[in-house]
């Protein structure tokens, strides 16, 4: 058995630490010192390194913390990701033996074209694809490649827990309810949302089911979002022509 503990970091981000007994590895380190903190507080030491993508925000303590533990650091190679010492591609299996775990290997484009995913049989580390009731940039690659990569992930077990690397649900939940206004299970989203914040609890992980109820970009074939964007003078409803239209939309709100 293992524990997975979020570390909050730089603005918003979540680093992830697996963990069980005194072995942990960690997904997308932006910054080494809450991770030294954490490792300190909990007597654990460090068995390698997860990346998801190269953005500096993911990658950034990685140097630090394999001057202190020279372990391994797995993900995609990319000529502007010199810390990756053991490449991952599509299908490829990943186990570990401290912890005891095991993931496979998922190559999600459409945010950066480096972006993989780390799937468990219960569990989803998806970096910047997809946010509590949003999805990442098209920074590269095409917008039907993001799409194609949302709609992998929405294909999941609906029980699928989803830990990104950013506290945005908060952020993203008020422009659901534009898309969808009359969408209740976005309105009750928001009240969860706002209650577990103000508690001072992370919004992640969340559930597969509860992005493809209340996600806009998992959403591209309902009617009541067609009709807000034919209001905004949307003709094309295919559903990547739908997807554009909303992640347009969304670097806009």
């Amino acid at each position: 058995m293992y524990t997975i503990s979020a570390i909050p970091a730089l603005q918003d981000n979540y680093i992830w630490a697996i963990h069980s007994g005194q072995h942990a590895v960690v997904v997308d380190p932006g910054e080494a010192a809450p991770v030294f903190d954490f490792l300190q507080q909990q007597h654990m030491q460090l068995d390698g390194i997860l990346c998801t993508h190269r953005h500096h925000d993911h990658i950034g303590g990685i140097a630090e913390l394999r001057g202190v533990y020279n372990v391994p650091v797995y993900g995609r190679e990319h000529p502007k990701n010199p810390h990756i010492t053991h490449p991952l591609r599509e299908g490829d299996t990943l186990k570990l033996e401290q912890p005891d775990i095991s993931f496979k290997i998922w190559e999600l484009p459409g945010h950066l074209e480096d972006h993989i995913a780390f799937l468990t049989d219960s569990a989803v580390f998806c970096g910047d694809i997809l946010f509590g009731g949003g999805c990442g940039k098209n920074s590269e690659g095409t917008i039907a490649q993001l799409h194609a990569s949302l709609q992998r992930l929405a294909a999941l077990p609906d029980s699928t827990l989803v830990y990104c690397a950013h506290e945005y649900t908060d952020y993203n939940l008020p422009f659901a309810l534009a898309c969808e206004p009359d969408n209740l299970a976005i309105r009750q989203r928001i009240t969860e949302t706002a209650h577990l914040l103000r508690a001072g609890q992370a919004t992640v992980p969340f559930s597969i089911a509860t992005e493809k109820a209340t996600n806009p970009f998992l959403r591209c074939q309902q009617t009541a979002l067609h009709h807000t964007l034919r209001q905004r003078g949307q003709t094309d409803f295919s559903e990547v022509a739908v997807f554009d239209a909303l992640r347009r939309w969304r670097g806009r709100f």
